[in-house]
């Protein structure tokens, strides 16, 4: 296929991904971020990027979000927040921070693929990301793309869209993140 022809697919698998996400999810997903306290936030490999790059948007933001793997990490406890995003549902050490999270009296939310595996069912707020996702197995968008690629681009659009809905919620201007940014680059 030549880029024009991938691009019109590959656009297509991420309409017909969005036009699948439940709202009542999304809207909980976006509640649970707005009444935290603070937010922690863990993923890996692609997904993790998507929802790394999600932990910043939500500092611009004016939340108080950190990366679980950073060193500088605070703990997690009642109030708090731990937002996973795990596409199998079912990776190892990501369960573990969702118990131990849980444990800690924190609220959790799992963005998944696979909303009915071992680690979503512990969430308080499940947002499923209905996209082909690697190692998933629901009843998912098809993709042409490799592994996972469709479920971690849709999480990253994702996040940014309810970016875009918490800043209209908390009435946050783009100024007011602009200021929020690292200025010592």
């Amino acid at each position: 296929m030549k880029f024009k022809e991938l691009s019109k697919v590959v656009i297509q698998e991420l309409n017909d991904v969005f036009s699948r996400i439940d709202i009542n999810q999304l809207d909980k997903f976006i509640n649970e971020i707005v009444n935290a306290e603070k937010i922690m936030l863990i993923g890996v490999g692609r997904e993790g990027i998507s929802t790394r790059s999600f932990a910043m948007r939500l500092m611009h933001l004016g939340k108080k979000s950190h990366w679980v793997w950073d060193e500088t990490t605070p703990s997690i406890g009642s109030g708090d927040l731990l937002i996973a995003t795990s596409g199998s549902g079912e990776i190892g050490h990501i369960h573990y921070v969702v118990t131990a999270a849980k444990k800690a009296g924190a609220r959790i939310a799992v963005v998944t693929g696979t909303p009915d595996r071992k680690t979503p069912k512990l969430a308080d707020a499940v947002l499923w990301i209905p996209a082909s996702v690697f190692h998933g197995k629901n009843n998912v968008v098809p993709s042409i793309q490799p592994m996972g690629n469709l479920f971690e681009q849709s999480l990253y659009i994702c996040f940014d869209l309810v970016i875009m809905m918490l800043m209209e919620r908390m009435k946050v201007s783009n100024e007011e993140m602009k200021k929020r940014h690292r200025n010592v680059e």
